[in-house]
């Protein structure tokens, strides 16, 4: 359970990294400060702290997830193109500008979290709260994401 857990961990954190090397350029650029932001748009700071928060819950999630997953080719589905949507948004909102194709992007791995919540809730239970978080911000994400694809 160990070698799994330290597995998701390096999984979930390498695909924040690579996430990162787009936001912390676009962050700070000309183009994002000069967005008109949703009002709720929480400082920076939150969001490092948010993800690896959530990151290490979903890490945990995973390691319980996978035992007693009846489909395992179908967690490893899910898992892989929840990396995908999760990695490829930062390029697609912070590097190509590309704000509707990120709104997409997010929409689709808010409802992918949203599936493996529900659809895992029965051989979890409990555990299934551990996935919340995750759930939980990319709603918020999403939110900060359409207002700005519908302000600017």
């Amino acid at each position: 359970m160990i070698i799994r857990l330290i597995l998701f961990l390096a999984l979930n954190f390498g695909a924040l990294a690579i996430g990162g090397l787009f936001t912390s350029k676009g962050v700070p650029s000309d183009w994002y400060i000069e967005l008109n932001k949703a009002p709720w748009t929480p400082p920076g700071w939150v969001f490092g702290t948010a993800w690896t928060i959530i990151m290490i819950c979903f890490a945990i999630y995973s390691t319980y997830l996978w035992p007693v997953s009846e489909n395992k080719n179908l967690f490893i589905g899910l898992y892989v193109f929840q990396l995908i949507l999760n990695i490829g948004w930062n390029p697609t909102f912070f590097y190509y500008h590309n704000v509707l194709g990120a709104l997409l992007m997010i929409s689709g791995l808010t409802a992918l979290i949203g599936f493996m919540l529900f659809f895992y809730l029965p051989e979890l239970k409990f555990k299934s709260l551990l996935i919340v978080p995750y759930l939980i911000w990319l709603i918020i994400a999403t939110s900060l994401n359409a207002f700005i694809w519908l302000e600017n």
